[in-house]
């Protein structure tokens, strides 16, 4: 029996991080010294810029869903709430969340069919637009 896959959900985006990111030793040192506080402030630097980011560059999205997972043990789920693009990243409210596995793998298979959307994902998770 290998080993789980680890999924992370970013968004409205279910990325597997199983497959590990490429990394030489020298980035590996580098990415060590990064906090969890550094982490998310360079997530809301990113969804400032862009609030689509885990669509419109997915592999940039992956990358930063790997850090937050390596950082924060137990994290398989964040969001980035951007008001609008080029907004001062102060304005992003990033929230994290620990899902089961039940949950984060329904989400993926939405996923997978091209049926998980913002909404979706809310009343799975974040419950933001409930009223």
């Amino acid at each position: 029996m290998g080993y789980p896959v680890v999924l992370f959900l970013l968004n409205d985006a279910v990325f597997d991080l199983e497959d590990d990111l490429t990394v030489d030793p020298v980035d590996a040192r580098r990415f060590d010294r990064l906090g969890f506080d550094y982490v998310v402030e360079l997530g809301c630097e990113l969804f400032s810029e862009n609030p689509l980011l885990h669509r419109d560059d997915p592999e940039r999205a992956r990358r930063l869903a790997w850090l937050i997972a390596s950082r924060q043990s137990g994290v398989n789920a964040a969001m980035f709430a951007a008001p609008e693009a080029d907004c001062v990243p102060d304005l992003v409210e990033p929230r994290f969340a620990v899902l089961p596995d039940d949950v984060i793998r329904a989400l993926q298979a939405k996923h997978a069919k091209g049926r998980l959307t913002p909404v979706a994902t809310d009343k799975a998770v974040w419950n933001r637009m409930a009223a």
